[in-house]
């Protein structure tokens, strides 16, 4: 349904999800991410050791008591067993939300995801083993909450950080 069209003219009308792993001398760490792709803000996040369907629904979790979406906002995911459970499409079917996911085997069709795990993983991870799974949440939480969304710039918003694009945005709107 998206059909790569990543831009969207106003928040909470278009996200994308996707899932990675983290590594630490504990085993994997796996990171659940929502991005709003108005602003290219994090929405929701969940970490777990477990890479299931529930790692996913902390995630909408965060990211639908964050910003309160509208009925018809479009989800965007790949077609992984998290996504594509019975409930978790049960969730978004309760909050009006519409499912888009990937074709089978086309990274490119979640290219923004993509590209989020590319930078979190050079700027964040590095090469990286982390000493243990406090250690990588400790570390992706300030990535995520205090860098990311406030901080980092990103040429597709004009080279200003998500935080700053939704405050002119709202601006905008009250004009």
């Amino acid at each position: 349904v998206l059909d790569r069209e990543f831009a969207a003219t106003e928040p909470n009308t278009k996200w994308v999800t996707d899932i990675t792993s983290i590594p630490t001398t504990q085993g994997w760490l796996y990171l659940a991410v929502i991005l709003d792709l108005y602003s290219r803000a994090v929405v929701g996040w969940s970490m777990s050791a477990c890479c299931n369907e529930e790692l996913a629904a902390q995630a909408l979790q965060m990211a639908i008591g964050r910003r309160r979406p509208q009925a018809g906002l479009l989800h965007h995911s790949d077609r992984g067993c998290q996504y594509t459970s019975h409930a978790y499409r049960h969730r978004l079917e309760q909050a009006g939300i519409t499912v888009s996911m990937s074709r089978k085997g086309n990274c490119w069709d979640n290219a923004v995801m993509e590209s989020f795990f590319g930078s979190l993983k050079e700027e964040c991870v590095g090469n990286t083993i982390f000493a243990s799974h406090e250690e990588a949440r400790s570390a992706i939480f300030t990535y995520l909450e205090v860098y990311y969304n406030r901080l980092r710039r990103h040429s597709t918003l004009g080279y200003v950080s998500p935080l700053i694009y939704e405050k002119r945005g709202r601006k905008r709107d009250v004009e």
